[in-house]
């Protein structure tokens, strides 16, 4: 048995999967299935991805290009437990550029509407310390998460 993710776009699903895998660490393309030329799918173009396998850092997702029917929205986000700063940067960057958007709390969407998390790996440790309510008040004020705001607000409390 083999389990997956299947997440549904409107269009660009190669593009999406290539920056995807090349974004993580220990990621990797697989299969591409495409439109036959006498298909009655809508959603794309014989020819086009219909779907396209891809792990991230060991986790198996399909990206299926099924059209507009069902847009991206926060209800599905990928979670990143980064280790340091400069890897909480170095994704958030990637993520939010060309299109992307920041939100709140670590959130924030790429340029194809995905949603992600991106949380450091420190972040989860101080929330199972004695001050997870300070770190948690200091992270409702953030957008890109910082590791430093977060343990000062820990000490603090």
């Amino acid at each position: 048995m083999d389990v997956r993710t299947c997440i549904w776009f409107d269009g660009g699903i190669e593009e999406a999967a290539r920056f995807y895998v090349s974004l993580v660490p220990g990621s990797e393309l697989g299969a591409i299935s495409r439109y036959p030329e006498d298909s009655a799918f809508p959603g794309g173009m014989p020819g086009d991805a219909l779907t396209v396998d891809f792990t991230l850092a060991g986790v198996p997702y399909q990206l299926l290009n099924g059209g507009p029917q069902f847009p991206l929205s926060e209800a599905v986000s990928i979670v990143l437990v980064v280790d340091g700063q400069d890897e909480v940067d170095r994704v958030w960057n990637a993520l939010v550029a060309n299109g992307g958007a920041e939100s709140m709390c670590g959130w924030c969407k790429d340029r194809f509407g995905l949603s992600w998390q991106v949380v450091p790996r420190r972040f989860v440790e101080l929330m199972s310390g004695p001050a997870a309510g300070a770190v948690s008040g200091a992270l409702m004020r953030m957008r890109r998460i910082d590791i430093a705001e977060l343990e000062a607000a820990s000490a603090g409390s």
